[in-house]
């Protein structure tokens, strides 16, 4: 078992990529290479980790070789994920209680649903097993998905989190564009503009110190859970910098 056809893979699979954080087991990255060709997706990266694969990878994998043999390998986080307009975190260590700001989760069906039918790359982001990502980590993502599981042993194996997403992805996200769908979530270039403007914006409010990182991420988080298209950033853009230029002006 483990054949598969000389198909055609679906048009989704260009627009969505999965990034491995640090991944530990040879093994894991071997299966998760066959769990995202189950679903069609192809496009693996890695970060701090060489993509020399291991017999073990390789045997793993399956008939997913297309996949190992087309993996990149990046130094950092933010290269990994250069021409993306949407980086996805993923974690299964949640937060309780009204102070959830660093772990807003959506869950797995709503994002591809809320993307069926648009344009631009979203990056699916997986930390090492073990201690998946870590909060500087997560502040790099736009948006939040955790899997539901049972509180009392909630973290899933790293290949298995990878195949609950991919599926998510393949059954919930059509071809077919409906109105006021159609057009790019967020070009990457406007994405690494928006963060730099909500920074600088951040840093000259008059508030404490310590409230300025929560401030951000909260900005940034909410923006982003609206999926905002490449017209409606520049709108924000300029809110934000109009704002950030008044505050300059004040202190001059």
């Amino acid at each position: 078992m483990g054949d598969y056809a000389e198909l055609s893979l679906p048009e989704f699979a260009t627009n969505v990529c999965i990034v491995l954080v640090a991944p530990e087991h040879d093994g894991n990255i071997g299966a998760v290479a066959r769990s995202m060709m189950n679903f069609g997706i192809t496009d693996l990266r890695t970060v701090g980790r060489t993509i020399e694969w291991s017999e073990e990878t390789r045997k793993r994998a399956k008939n997913a070789q297309y996949v190992l043999e087309n993996a990149r390998g990046f130094e950092t986080l933010q290269d990994a994920t250069f021409d993306c307009s949407l980086v996805v975190g993923t974690s299964g260590k949640r937060e309780h209680g009204d102070k959830t700001a660093m772990r807003h989760f959506l869950l797995p069906d709503e994002l591809p649903d809320r993307l069926s039918g648009v344009d631009g790359k979203t990056a699916l982001v997986f930390g090492p097993e073990g201690k998946g990502l870590v909060n500087d980590q997560l502040r790099l993502c736009d948006l939040l998905v955790t899997i539901p599981t049972w509180e009392g042993y909630p973290i899933l194996n790293l290949s298995h989190a990878v195949t609950v997403l991919c599926f998510s992805w393949f059954t919930g996200v059509s071809d077919n564009s409906v109105p006021g769908t159609d057009g790019r979530i967020l070009d990457p270039e406007l994405r690494r503009m928006l963060r730099e403007e909500v920074t600088r914006l951040v840093q000259l409010i008059p508030t404490k110190d310590h409230k300025r990182q929560g401030m951000e991420e909260t900005l940034v988080r909410v923006i982003m859970r609206g999926l905002p298209k490449d017209d409606e950033i520049h709108r924000i853009l300029g809110i934000l910098s109009a704002a950030a230029d008044s505050f300059e002006e004040s202190e001059s």
